[in-house]
């Protein structure tokens, strides 16, 4: 078995946890308001500016052994520029404050969700970054193109309230062919578990950030 599948089967557990959250079930029903999608937005933003830094981080820590990885991550840096444009230009579609969100904070989730990503890359093996890597790609090519339909339907918002999840769903399943291969390489235990690793606690910390947002029924006041 090949370690992408590998990491398929060790976290198989954790991605299941994270689709039954319940607020993610709600928007797969088409269960939502459009303030529940402006804070999902929002958290979105606070986690995506921080891809190519984060990036940017996990390449300088790279050492010759993994010389390899670094153009690898270069591909991405050159694919993720401005994708957190994309999230605010869909906050102003909804009738939202972009800028008040540019200028804000993250919720608690989303912060210990980024800061736990640029812990291992400092203090610890940068290729574990490639977990968060497989945990949010893999996410938006199961859940993107499908909830973005089904949100819009809902809501009744135009085409341009959905650039950012309507693009990751079809875009990165590019990715994820891309991401196999990368894993593929990874001939050292002490990489593979660390990259596992990385997955399930971002499996969970990713969980906890739809966890913090209000379910439709809490917007209204309702039981």
């Amino acid at each position: 078995m090949q370690f992408y599948d590998i990491l398929l089967q060790q976290t198989e557990q954790d991605r299941q946890q994270l689709f039954a959250v319940p607020v993610i079930q709600d928007a797969l029903r088409g269960e939502i308001v459009i303030a529940q999608y402006i804070a999902f937005l929002t958290q979105a933003y606070h986690h995506v500016k921080h891809t190519i830094p984060l990036l940017m981080a996990c390449g300088s820590r790279l050492g010759e052994q993994h010389a390899w990885l670094r153009s690898a991550v270069a591909e991405y840096i050159e694919e993720e520029l401005g994708h957190e444009e994309w999230v605010l230009s869909d906050i102003a579609a909804c009738g939202g404050d972009a800028e008040q969100v540019r200028h804000g904070r993250p919720h608690p989730a989303t912060e210990m969700m980024v800061a736990y990503a640029y812990h291992q890359i400092d203090r610890g093996n940068p290729v574990a970054f490639f977990g968060m890597v497989h945990v949010l790609e893999g996410t938006s090519t199961a859940l993107a193109t499908q909830a973005a339909g089904t949100i819009q339907g809902a809501l009744g918002l135009p085409q341009e309230a959905f650039s950012y999840l309507s693009s990751h769903g079809s875009l990165d399943l590019g990715h994820v062919a891309f991401f196999k291969d990368l894993m593929n390489r990874l001939a050292q235990p002490a990489d593979q578990e660390a990259v596992i690793h990385c997955a399930r606690m971002i499996y969970r910390l990713y969980g906890d950030i739809f966890r913090s947002l209000p379910r439709s029924a809490a917007l209204f006041g309702e039981a």
